[in-house]
């Protein structure tokens, strides 16, 4: 049977490219005070929620504090790698 010359191919995933380019190349550029100020505002926000939304502000508070701590440490591992590719310590 000849196939339907009305029908698409199949969608395959993006690959090529970096998913979510502008948290990459925030991560590849900022310094830790950045990382807190982009947090900042969110922060004070929530802090002046009342009522039913208390709870829930609770837990994005949570969550934000785990995201900053993993930028943190990202940006930490990424200041190592630099001192060591500086310092000729590199993989090969």
């Amino acid at each position: 049977m000849a196939p339907n010359p009305k029908s698409k191919p199949a969608a395959t995933p993006q690959t090529e490219g970096p998913m979510y380019p502008s948290i990459e190349a925030f991560i590849e550029k900022a310094t830790a005070e950045e990382v807190q100020k982009l947090f900042g505002s969110v922060r004070e926000g929530l802090t002046s929620l009342k009522g039913p939304k208390v709870e829930q502000a609770k837990k994005v508070q949570k969550a934000i504090d785990k995201t900053e701590e993993l930028l943190t440490h990202l940006l930490q591992v990424r200041d190592r790698l630099e001192a060591d590719r500086k310092a000729g310590k590199g993989k090969r």
